[in-house]
């Protein structure tokens, strides 16, 4: 690419061109419950139901075509999450799934007494799992939020973990706050203790690279559906500890056939196959802001540009509901706030939550409210009156002039 053609800031009209879906005439900014589709994850989806729709597994020509998608797709999430290699990647259905399924494939390592810590912040995926091993004698114990600081403390995890501490459940990015949780110094501290750490890391992934060897995390998933692709979801995990995992699938697969062991019923080949579209997307932002060399520094490139401009926009957002005396905005307040994402939750005094959002259907802007399955934390922090609170979470696609006319819609809807 000539330097001409190197773009300093996100290309807002190529970035939007390759998203069909933002062409109906919708304001999307309720992305942190599912993001647009990358038009190049689409096409690989029909490149292969149309030319390698068969079971892998074969020694015919297009079976062999069929897993090679496949272990393109666990090659191409390696890359995006900067693993050590594609066999530490296992899809799944949903984020849900994927942590009802480790927390499934640890349970013979747990013992009764032994002791899991969740926080309060979490999605349910990332509590529910770990709870349910309570039949099996292991004990839960909860990490709260500092409430005046809205933010998990390491010494309030230091005072719940003993020698029993086998593993802490963590959420990178709270859906409801828009926190980033420091996963790097979570994990260190966690380790240095003896325990494992196994990252939620959904709400932080579109927003984000993600690096999974810088961080030193144990596990970690997040939804390929929040991520630009199709609905499905990745699980990672260090290729040692994905060994030690027990068997989910039939009793003739071995221990050590990772990870087709955590994928009961196998992987969606086509959706694994998507994630190289969306790969390469991500890829191509890179380069045409000048980056050159591997694919995973082209990556780190776009998402510098993602950063900046996603900064701008909910600056933008936080600026007006800061204005606002009847306003109480759940969490940091300012866009450019390192320790934030833009996923933007607040409710008006006196006002419904469901009542708001409705009302701001008829200017085709779609945000919702509720709690958004982080149920424990919106009644910890006493947020579930009116509906719970109102989520506008915007992403790089969305531009200044659509949080805009949101403003403007707000203002008309609350006169």
């Amino acid at each position: 690419m000539s330097e001409s053609n190197i773009q300093t800031e996100l290309d807002l009209e190529f970035v939007r061109r390759q998203f069909p879906g933002l062409q109906n005439g919708w304001s999307f900014m309720d992305n942190a419950g599912g993001t647009q589709i990358v038009k190049g994850a689409v096409e690989r989806m029909n490149d292969f139901l149309f030319n390698k729709n068969v079971q892998i597994g074969g020694s015919y020509e297009v079976s062999l075509a069929a897993a090679e998608a496949l272990q393109a797709g666990r090659e191409a999430v390696a890359t995006l999450v900067n693993a050590r290699r594609p066999e530490e990647i296992a899809f799944a259905p949903t984020t849900t799934v994927a942590m009802q399924n480790l927390a499934r494939a640890l349970r013979s390592q747990l013992k009764a007494g032994d002791e899991i810590i969740v926080t309060v912040s979490d999605h349910e995926s990332n509590i529910g799992p770990w709870i349910g091993l309570e039949e099996f004698g292991v004990t839960i114990k909860f990490w709260n939020l500092n409430k005046d600081s809205l933010e998990l403390r390491l010494d309030d995890l230091e005072a719940l973990m003993t020698e029993r501490t086998r593993l802490v459940a963590v959420t990178h990015v709270s859906n409801i706050l828009g926190t980033i949780n420091p996963v790097d110094e979570i994990a260190e501290f966690v380790h240095k203790l003896g325990a494992l750490i196994c990252v939620d890391c959904v709400a932080y992934a579109p927003h984000r690279a993600v690096d999974v060897q810088a961080w030193d995390v144990d596990f970690l998933a997040f939804s390929i559906y929040k991520v630009y692709g199709p609905h499905a979801a990745v699980l990672y995990g260090k290729y040692e500890l994905m060994a030690e995992l027990d068997n989910l699938y039939h009793y003739f697969y071995d221990k050590d056939k990772v990870p087709a062991k955590l994928e009961p019923g196998n992987a969606n080949y086509e959706i694994a196959y998507s994630t190289t579209g969306i790969v390469e997307y991500f890829a191509e932002l890179g380069e045409r802001s000048g980056a050159t060399g591997t694919t995973r520094r082209k990556i780190e490139k776009a998402f510098a540009l993602i950063t900046a401009h996603e900064n701008q926009l909910a600056e933008k957002l936080l600026a007006y509901l800061r204005s606002r005396e009847d306003c109480r905005i759940i969490g940091f307040e300012h866009g450019d706030d390192p320790r934030r994402v833009p996923t933007i939750s607040f409710k008006i005094d006196g006002k419904d939550s469901g009542g708001l959002c409705q009302a701001l259907d008829q200017y085709r802007i779609a945000v919702r409210f509720g709690d958004f399955h982080a149920r424990r934390l919106v009644e910890y922090l006493g947020l579930s009156d009116h509906g719970g609170v109102v989520r506008v979470s915007l992403t790089h696609y969305n531009s200044l002039d659509e949080v805009a006319g949101l403003i403007a819609a707000l203002e008309a809807v609350l006169a």
